[in-house]
């Protein structure tokens, strides 16, 4: 075993052991809460490693880095998820590799989206990623679509040849009544996620939480965390 595959192991081990503690403290099964971990920066060998340590889902949020990530991992039996914010530009490209957008926030996208997937004949999984911040007008620069916007949205979507309903995402705000309260946070998607899927039961994923916050999300009721720092470790600053 290589150093950096005993580093992952250990990683990743401390990452399994905060998801169960937090499950069982939250009254849930474990298998209720899936880990997504985010590879961003870091190259398809941590990649192929993790596959080997039993990870099967993934996170990217730049296309420039995810496209070519992806195809050196086509081999691999893994489900990618695009979770940063997407220019329409590049919908095409992302609808290549990916098996879910997590930060699906505007009807311009979801029309990018729905084209590209029919084109590539595939049936791509959406998350509307939801601003927490943008109810008290101090929209940060995170993207995501206000809460009285889900509707439409959720609609769109339903509507769009390609495109699959998968419930809701967001990322704990830096700005607004929820900066610095993440429980409150994913409290208040939750319950945005439940007024969803009274409507569309189908759509039952909640992706809240990271490497800081994992434990807040789970308590909350997340189905799948993103965690990417604790398992890979600290990213190089850019530039």
């Amino acid at each position: 075993m290589t150093d950096r595959t005993s580093e992952l192991a250990e990683n990743l081990a401390r990452v399994e052991e905060r998801i169960a503690a937090a499950c069982a403290a939250a009254g849930r099964a474990r298998e209720e809460v899936t880990l997504i971990v985010v590879t961003k920066t870091y190259p398809a060998s941590d990649v192929r490693i993790l596959h080997g340590l039993g990870v099967r889902n993934v996170a990217e949020n730049r296309d420039q880095d995810a496209a070519p990530k992806a195809a050196a991992c086509a081999d691999l039996d893994l489900t990618w998820h695009f979770v940063g914010q997407l220019q329409t530009n590049k919908v095409r490209s992302v609808v290549g590799y990916a098996d879910v957008v997590q930060s699906v926030d505007r009807l311009k996208l979801v029309s990018s989206l729905s084209v590209a997937a029919e084109k590539e004949g595939r049936e791509l999984g959406c998350l509307l990623q939801v601003a927490l911040d943008a109810e008290s007008g101090e929209r940060g620069d995170r993207g995501g679509v206000a809460p009285d916007g889900i509707e439409e949205l959720a609609a769109a979507v339903e509507a769009a040849p390609g495109l699959r309903l998968g419930g809701l995402m967001t990322v704990a705000p830096l700005a607004g009544p929820y900066a610095g309260r993440r429980r409150e946070a994913f409290d208040r998607l939750m319950d945005l996620a439940t007024a969803l899927r009274a409507t569309r039961p189908t759509a039952n994923m909640v992706s809240a939480g990271m490497s800081a916050d994992l434990e807040e999300a789970v308590a909350a009721g997340a189905t799948h965390v993103r965690v990417g720092t604790a398992v890979l470790g600290v990213r190089p600053k850019l530039g």
